[in-house]
This record gives structure tokens, sequence and C-alpha cells, in this order.
């Protein structure tokens, strides 16, 4: 999953990306509201941590301007104002959650977790598909109870395509979602990726739509 960070602490910066990406997900950031802006605008995110004291503009006016363009990703507000008006503003802008400073890490990417769960329709921590089992708290997965070993990328695909079970997902949004902006993109690793999880767990897990991309909704008696 790939995320925006809009955070004009440097050093609480610092600690998030870092929380982050232990976490397995893929962090753009910015530090002032003029830039989180446009990379909210031209990049897609699967969720945004938006920050509302920003310099330059103030996050607020940076969600306002997401919504009226049509930028629909999960946002979780994340600000040391915790009056009751500043929260109203907040999901009166279009704020999916709201997270007042000071906080734990960890209950951060607990409720990060529960809007990418929302946003994909699902309603538990641990997906389920067939003998296949993905721990989104902890990034591990078994098959038929036993642990298998992921790689960071490989994780990631699998984890993407979970969240959208049932879905035809294009190699180009997959190495949108899966890469930060200032990696070296190259849509021929995604199909690397694909054959390296099919040899883990099962063949039959990821389907390929000729033209089109890939889709991650197997049935259980698929499963070797």
């Amino acid at each position: 999953m790939r995320l925006l960070l809009v955070e004009d602490d440097r050093e609480l910066q610092r600690l998030l990306r870092k929380a982050l990406d232990d976490a397995g997900y893929v962090v753009d950031s910015a530090f002032d509201g003029e830039e989180g802006h446009f990379l909210g605008d031209t990049e897609p995110y699967d969720a945004v941590i938006l920050d509302l004291g920003l310099p330059k503009l103030d996050g607020v006016s940076v969600l306002e301007k997401w919504r009226k363009a049509g930028k629909m990703m999960p946002v979780l507000i994340l600000t040391a104002r915790d009056s009751w008006s500043d929260k109203v503003a907040g999901f009166d802008a279009g704020a999916d959650d709201y997270l007042a400073k000071p906080f734990y890490t960890e209950e951060l990417l607990a409720r990060l977790r529960a809007l990418l769960r929302r946003a994909a329709g699902l309603a538990a921590a641990d997906i389920e598909i067939g003998p296949l089992r993905i721990d989104t708290r902890a990034s591990r997965v078994t098959l038929n109870g036993n642990p298998v070993k992921l790689t960071s990328q490989e994780y990631r695909l699998l984890a993407y395509l979970a969240h959208h079970r049932g879905k035809v997902v294009s190699r180009t949004e997959l190495v949108e979602h899966l890469y930060d902006q200032d990696f070296d993109r190259d849509s021929n690793t995604i199909e690397v990726f694909v054959g390296r999880l099919r040899k883990k767990l099962y063949a039959n897990l990821i389907q390929t739509v000729r033209g089109l991309g890939y889709s991650l909704d197997a049935s259980p008696d698929d499963a070797k």
C-alpha cells in the first residue's frame, strides 16, 4: 500500500516514516500544504496522513481541494489541535478519521489499517482466502496454517491484490501503489513477483487477465 504523509515537523515525520516503512507501507512525504496538495492531486495513494497546521496551505484547505477534485482516498487527520470545532472542520472537509497529538504510534497504525480495510470493504484485520491467511497487523502470511516467508515486495503485492479481491488490477496500478515516486518503476518486475507468489503459495491464486492485469479470487479448491 502506498501512503502520503504530510507533516511539517521533521523529527515526527522521520519517526512516522520509519514506523510506516517497518509496517510494510510505501511512503511519500511532504513538509508543507502546497507540496502535499500537489502530490495528492497527481499521484495515486491508498491513504493519506495529513497534519492540519501546515505552512503555505493548511490541512483543511488541502483536504477540501482534494475532495472538490474528486480525490476519494481515505484521509487520517493528524494534528495538535484537539478542540471539537477543529474536529468538525476536519470531518466536514472530508476527513475519514482524526488523531490528536501526542499519540501512540500503534494507535495510528491501527487506525490506518482500519481505514484501508473499510476502503476495501473488509471487516477484519485478517484476510482469509481459502487456506490462505494474511495478518495485516503483523504482515504475516500462512497457508494451511503454515507460515510462508515472503519478501517485503512480495507481501505488498499480495496484500494489495487481497484488498482488491475480485477486481482486475493492471500492472500500471500495481507499480504505482507498490513503489514511491522516486523509484525507477518497471512493470516487468510485477510479473516476476507474481511468479514467485504462485510458487510459494499456489498456482491458481493469482489469475492473469490477458491484456488487463491480475486478479486474486481463487477458490479454496484451487489450492495445492
